[in-house]
Protein backbone atom coordinates (compact mmCIF):
# COMPACT_ATOMS: atom_id res chain seq x y z
CA UNK A 1 0.00 0.00 0.00
CA UNK A 2 1.10 3.20 -0.73
CA UNK A 3 2.12 5.57 1.94
CA UNK A 4 1.53 9.51 0.57
CA UNK A 5 0.43 12.55 2.55
CA UNK A 6 -2.42 14.34 1.49
CA UNK A 7 -3.95 17.88 3.31
CA UNK A 8 -7.40 17.28 4.79
CA UNK A 9 -8.59 19.81 2.36
CA UNK A 10 -7.58 17.79 -0.93
CA UNK A 11 -9.97 15.64 -2.76
CA UNK A 12 -8.46 12.70 -4.21
CA UNK A 13 -11.17 10.17 -6.07
CA UNK A 14 -11.63 6.52 -6.16
CA UNK A 15 -8.99 4.74 -8.70
CA UNK A 16 -6.02 7.65 -8.41
CA UNK A 17 -2.45 5.78 -8.21
CA UNK A 18 -0.24 7.82 -5.70
CA UNK A 19 3.47 6.57 -5.15
CA UNK A 20 5.60 6.28 -1.93
CA UNK A 21 6.40 9.48 -0.06
CA UNK A 22 3.88 12.03 -2.83
CA UNK A 23 2.96 15.04 -0.80
CA UNK A 24 -0.26 16.55 -2.39
CA UNK A 25 -1.36 20.17 -0.55
CA UNK A 26 -4.19 22.32 -0.30
CA UNK A 27 -7.54 22.25 -2.40
CA UNK A 28 -5.79 19.92 -5.26
CA UNK A 29 -7.78 17.47 -6.79
CA UNK A 30 -6.62 14.12 -7.86
CA UNK A 31 -9.30 12.54 -10.62
CA UNK A 32 -9.98 8.98 -10.90
CA UNK A 33 -7.81 7.39 -13.46
CA UNK A 34 -4.84 9.54 -12.91
CA UNK A 35 -1.24 7.93 -12.11
CA UNK A 36 1.33 10.18 -9.61
CA UNK A 37 4.69 8.34 -8.90
CA UNK A 38 7.20 8.46 -6.30
CA UNK A 39 8.49 11.63 -3.70
CA UNK A 40 6.43 13.63 -5.95
CA UNK A 41 5.07 17.45 -4.41
CA UNK A 42 1.63 18.59 -5.89
CA UNK A 43 1.28 22.16 -4.61
CA UNK A 44 -2.14 23.79 -3.65
CA UNK A 45 -4.93 24.39 -5.75
CA UNK A 46 -4.17 22.11 -8.59
CA UNK A 47 -6.25 19.89 -10.93
CA UNK A 48 -4.48 16.70 -12.32
CA UNK A 49 -7.17 15.14 -15.02
CA UNK A 50 -8.34 11.93 -15.05
CA UNK A 51 -5.34 9.79 -17.30
CA UNK A 52 -2.70 12.16 -16.56
CA UNK A 53 0.19 10.53 -15.72
CA UNK A 54 3.19 12.21 -13.66
CA UNK A 55 6.56 10.06 -13.42
CA UNK A 56 8.56 10.14 -10.45
CA UNK A 57 9.86 13.40 -8.39
CA UNK A 58 7.70 15.62 -10.71
CA UNK A 59 7.04 18.87 -8.70
CA UNK A 60 3.59 20.56 -9.50
CA UNK A 61 3.74 24.42 -8.57
CA UNK A 62 0.30 25.88 -7.05
CA UNK A 63 -2.60 27.05 -9.88
CA UNK A 64 -1.65 24.37 -12.33
CA UNK A 65 -4.14 22.61 -14.29
CA UNK A 66 -3.01 19.71 -15.97
CA UNK A 67 -5.52 18.29 -18.18
CA UNK A 68 -6.42 14.80 -19.53
CA UNK A 69 -4.16 13.84 -22.17
CA UNK A 70 -0.51 14.98 -20.39
CA UNK A 71 2.08 12.39 -19.39
CA UNK A 72 4.95 14.03 -17.30
CA UNK A 73 8.16 11.76 -17.22
CA UNK A 74 10.20 11.89 -13.89
CA UNK A 75 12.31 14.38 -12.77
CA UNK A 76 10.07 17.09 -14.45
CA UNK A 77 8.93 20.87 -12.93
CA UNK A 78 5.63 22.17 -13.50
CA UNK A 79 5.86 26.29 -12.72
CA UNK A 80 3.50 28.10 -11.20
CA UNK A 81 0.11 28.66 -12.90
CA UNK A 82 1.19 26.90 -15.84
CA UNK A 83 -1.30 25.38 -18.19
CA UNK A 84 -2.00 22.42 -20.53
CA UNK A 85 -4.68 22.43 -23.10
CA UNK A 86 -6.15 18.90 -24.93
CA UNK A 87 -8.15 20.18 -27.61
CA UNK A 88 -7.01 21.88 -30.39
CA UNK A 89 -10.45 24.55 -30.89
CA UNK A 90 -12.54 23.89 -27.75
CA UNK A 91 -16.40 24.97 -28.31
CA UNK A 92 -18.46 24.87 -25.24
CA UNK A 93 -21.48 23.60 -27.22
CA UNK A 94 -19.63 21.34 -29.64
CA UNK A 95 -18.56 17.83 -27.14
CA UNK A 96 -14.74 17.01 -28.43
CA UNK A 97 -13.73 14.64 -25.18
CA UNK A 98 -13.03 12.02 -27.72
CA UNK A 99 -10.41 14.38 -29.16
CA UNK A 100 -7.74 14.83 -26.87
CA UNK A 101 -4.41 15.37 -28.57
CA UNK A 102 -1.25 13.88 -26.22
CA UNK A 103 1.09 16.31 -24.60
CA UNK A 104 4.79 14.63 -23.71
CA UNK A 105 6.69 16.21 -20.97
CA UNK A 106 10.18 14.36 -21.61
CA UNK A 107 12.70 13.92 -18.09
CA UNK A 108 13.60 16.92 -16.42
CA UNK A 109 11.90 19.56 -18.31
CA UNK A 110 11.37 22.89 -17.15
CA UNK A 111 8.02 25.03 -17.12
CA UNK A 112 7.73 27.93 -16.44
CA UNK A 113 5.53 29.91 -14.09
CA UNK A 114 2.11 31.57 -16.60
CA UNK A 115 3.78 29.15 -19.20
CA UNK A 116 0.79 27.57 -21.85
CA UNK A 117 1.37 24.63 -23.50
CA UNK A 118 -0.65 23.92 -26.36
CA UNK A 119 -1.79 20.01 -27.12
CA UNK A 120 0.01 17.71 -28.95
CA UNK A 121 3.37 18.71 -28.77
CA UNK A 122 6.59 16.86 -26.61
CA UNK A 123 8.56 19.36 -24.61
CA UNK A 124 12.27 17.20 -25.08
CA UNK A 125 13.88 16.29 -21.75
CA UNK A 126 15.90 18.96 -19.45
CA UNK A 127 14.28 21.78 -21.94
CA UNK A 128 13.12 24.98 -20.43
CA UNK A 129 10.34 26.87 -21.07
CA UNK A 130 10.38 30.60 -19.51
CA UNK A 131 7.66 32.08 -17.88
CA UNK A 132 5.05 32.92 -19.88
CA UNK A 133 5.68 31.06 -23.11
CA UNK A 134 3.34 29.86 -25.30
CA UNK A 135 4.40 26.20 -27.14
CA UNK A 136 2.98 25.87 -30.33
CA UNK A 137 5.55 23.56 -31.34
CA UNK A 138 7.61 20.44 -30.65
CA UNK A 139 10.77 21.52 -28.18
CA UNK A 140 14.23 20.13 -28.94
CA UNK A 141 15.64 18.02 -25.67
CA UNK A 142 18.09 21.07 -24.03
CA UNK A 143 15.84 24.01 -25.71
CA UNK A 144 15.43 27.36 -24.02
CA UNK A 145 12.13 28.34 -25.26
CA UNK A 146 11.03 32.03 -24.15
CA UNK A 147 8.01 34.35 -25.77
CA UNK A 148 4.30 34.19 -27.32
CA UNK A 149 4.75 31.87 -29.30
CA UNK A 150 7.86 30.74 -27.85
CA UNK A 151 10.90 30.72 -29.84
CA UNK A 152 14.20 28.91 -29.13
CA UNK A 153 16.75 31.54 -27.31
CA UNK A 154 19.53 28.93 -26.80
CA UNK A 155 20.26 25.85 -25.11
CA UNK A 156 20.56 24.73 -21.24
CA UNK A 157 22.71 22.38 -19.20
CA UNK A 158 20.73 19.67 -17.25
CA UNK A 159 21.15 21.80 -14.07
CA UNK A 160 19.05 24.71 -15.94
CA UNK A 161 22.01 27.12 -16.97
CA UNK A 162 22.23 29.14 -20.43
CA UNK A 163 25.18 26.65 -22.29
CA UNK A 164 27.97 28.55 -24.40
CA UNK A 165 29.03 26.33 -27.27
CA UNK A 166 32.36 27.39 -28.34
CA UNK A 167 33.41 26.96 -32.40
CA UNK A 168 33.82 23.39 -32.22
CA UNK A 169 30.36 23.05 -30.79
CA UNK A 170 31.46 22.67 -27.28
CA UNK A 171 30.18 23.96 -23.84
CA UNK A 172 30.56 23.55 -20.45
CA UNK A 173 27.78 23.85 -17.98
CA UNK A 174 29.05 25.99 -14.95
CA UNK A 175 27.76 24.26 -12.13
CA UNK A 176 28.04 20.40 -12.69
CA UNK A 177 31.30 20.72 -15.57
CA UNK A 178 29.34 17.87 -17.48
CA UNK A 179 30.04 18.74 -21.30
CA UNK A 180 27.80 19.08 -23.76
CA UNK A 181 27.91 19.00 -28.08
CA UNK A 182 25.89 20.81 -30.48
CA UNK A 183 26.26 19.46 -33.78
CA UNK A 184 23.63 19.00 -36.55
CA UNK A 185 21.62 21.11 -34.45
CA UNK A 186 20.92 19.18 -31.46
CA UNK A 187 22.13 18.47 -28.06
CA UNK A 188 23.54 15.83 -26.59
CA UNK A 189 25.19 15.58 -22.98
CA UNK A 190 29.20 13.43 -23.48
CA UNK A 191 29.88 12.68 -19.89
CA UNK A 192 27.40 10.39 -17.99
Amino acid sequence: MATYQAHETAIIDPGCTIGDDTQIWHFSHLMAGCRVGRACRIGQNVVVSPGVVLGNNVKVQNNVSIYSGVTCEDDVFLGPSCVFTNITNPRSAVPRNHLYRETLVRQGATIGANATVLCGNVIGRYALIGAGAVITRHVPPYALMTGNPARQTGWVSEFGLRLHFNEAGMAICPESRSRYLLEAGEVRKLDG
